[in-house]
């Protein structure tokens, strides 16, 4: 007689995709430490770093470009191949840009949602397909931005409400088939992609000052919270 807890014995596999990043690398360090029994797979496009944390930690890296429409499915559909259970998938990809509206043509706003929403919205497919069965945690990065007013961050405001919404849909849809969807919308964080502000001193007091603690984010602190979701 076959087990009922069959799938417990299998491979179970994270993705986290654009985890070259600051918080992406942070995660699978944490995850890394913390369920050391889990498969994790980290996307990204920056080779060096990749290779770096892929020797580093013992988990598995694929280059993968975002804007190619059939990426993220491919990334997917060789991990289910492969013969493990995806049962987490985090994505960390997105960019900033901070101009007003009217300094913002059409190509940067092109490239805000691609990056920032078309991005979450395949991941969310592709994962949510392979996880119909077994179920399973997908997360989402959103921003403060998206729900607080904060001046020359439209695009990227738009974009990441966008990312709630697309969150809270999806939490709906495909919870009868356990699978949970969650979103992290974090304030000014430390990280490469925001250095630009924080770097400056004027600019980190003020961003400082956003903030309830009176300090900024660490990459650890988003990837505390992540890891928690993608807890049993």
């Amino acid at each position: 007689m076959a087990s009922d807890t069959d799938t417990d014995t299998e491979k179970r596999c994270l993705i986290i995709f654009g985890g070259s990043g600051g918080i992406g690398s942070a995660l699978a360090k944490r995850l890394r430490k913390d369920s050391p029994d889990i498969d994790i797979v980290i996307t990204g496009r920056d080779r060096a770093q990749l290779e770096r944390l892929g020797q580093e930690l013992g988990i598995r890296t694929t280059i993968l470009d975002v804007c190619d429409p059939g990426s993220i499915d491919r990334c997917v559909s060789e991990v289910i191949e492969s013969g493990a259970v995806l049962s987490g998938v985090v994505n960390c990809i997105g960019s900033l840009h901070l101009k007003p509206a009217h300094l913002t043509t059409d190509e940067d706003w092109d490239s805000v949602i691609s990056l920032n929403l078309t991005t979450a919205f395949r991941v969310v497919r592709a994962a949510a397909s392979a996880m119909m069965r077994s179920g399973g945690s997908i997360v989402l990065v959103s921003s403060a931005a998206a729900i607080s007013g904060i001046p020359s961050h439209e695009a990227i405001a738009a974009a990441k409400a966008g990312v709630i919404g697309l969150c809270r849909s999806a939490a709906a849809s495909y919870a009868r088939r356990g699978i949970r969807v969650n979103c992290i919308a974090p304030g000014m964080v430390q990280t490469q992609l925001t250095r630009q502000i924080w770097s400056s001193e004027v600019n980190r007091h003020a961003s400082e000052k956003l903030h309830a603690l009176g300090r900024l984010g660490d990459p650890d602190d988003i990837a505390a919270a992540t890891a928690f979701l993608l807890s049993e």
